[in-house]
């Protein structure tokens, strides 16, 4: 897939990995719609950066917990963009939470954004692309495939990710394509301290921790690359095999 010219819309686009992947998508010469919830300063700041590369852009506020927001969120898309050929889910939340203090509110909040939201935005952009074909990409992470006992909810969400993007792969074949990324440690939360962040790169087989372009990176392959598909790309400095 050329993505010159190409419309995207990506989710959780206000902030972090979510923002980085919407512009890196406009420096190949996309559109973008730039979905947020909470963070509409973040969103319209992507929006601005990514209007002044000379891309189109449309700015698109929903709830992806909500089912019903989160499938009309691509058909919102596709008409403010005239048309959709791909869609990045990288809206998630990642809460500590022990399995001991986990409630059904835990279980809920982080299932419905993670899992539910990813899975509806595809629902819903699998029946407008459905004739022009395109491509999805699901934001997973290296927890699909560890066990952290201190983000039980999590792990299960993001296991579920991999999951559905291979189910929606075999589905939506062979004219929607469906991976997934999967980051390791990269852009760790502000609030992890040097110590913790230095342990953590050393712990790591490449030495360093990621950055939000190695992700970007990684989801531009997948979308450049038409031969691939039910994939889960880890992009984790090789974590996984430590």
């Amino acid at each position: 897939m050329d993505l010159r010219g190409r419309n995207a819309l990506v989710t959780g686009a206000g902030i972090r990995i979510g923002r980085a992947i919407a512009l890196g998508l406009v420096g190949r010469g996309a559109n973008v719609g730039v979905h947020y919830f909470r963070s509409e300063d973040g969103a319209r700041a992507t929006a601005a950066e990514a209007e002044k590369a000379g891309a189109r852009v449309a700015l698109l506020r929903a709830d992806l917990a909500d089912a019903a927001d989160a499938e009309a969120l691509a058909a919102r898309a596709s008409s403010a963009l005239g048309g959709l050929d791909i869609v990045v889910s990288g809206a998630a939340v990642m809460e500590r939470r022990p399995l001991g203090d986990v409630t059904a509110a835990d279980w809920d909040r982080t299932i419905n954004l993670n899992l539910r939201g990813a899975f509806f935005v595809a629902k819903g952009a699998a029946a407008v692309m459905a004739d022009r074909g395109g491509a999805i990409v699901t934001i997973a992470d290296i927890a699909a495939f560890e066990r952290w006992r201190q983000y039980p909810v999590h792990c299960i969400s993001k296991a579920g990710v991999v999951a559905m993007t291979e189910l929606l792969a075999k589905a939506l074949a062979p004219g929607i394509r469906v991976n997934a990324v999967a980051p390791g440690a990269v852009l760790p939360p502000d609030a992890w301290d040097a110590e913790t962040r230095a342990r953590l790169a050393a712990s790591t087989p490449v030495g360093r921790l990621g950055s939000a372009a190695d992700v970007v990176r990684a989801v531009i392959f997948l979308l450049e690359n038409d031969y691939v598909t039910g994939e889960t790309l880890v992009v984790d400095g090789g974590r996984r095999i430590r």
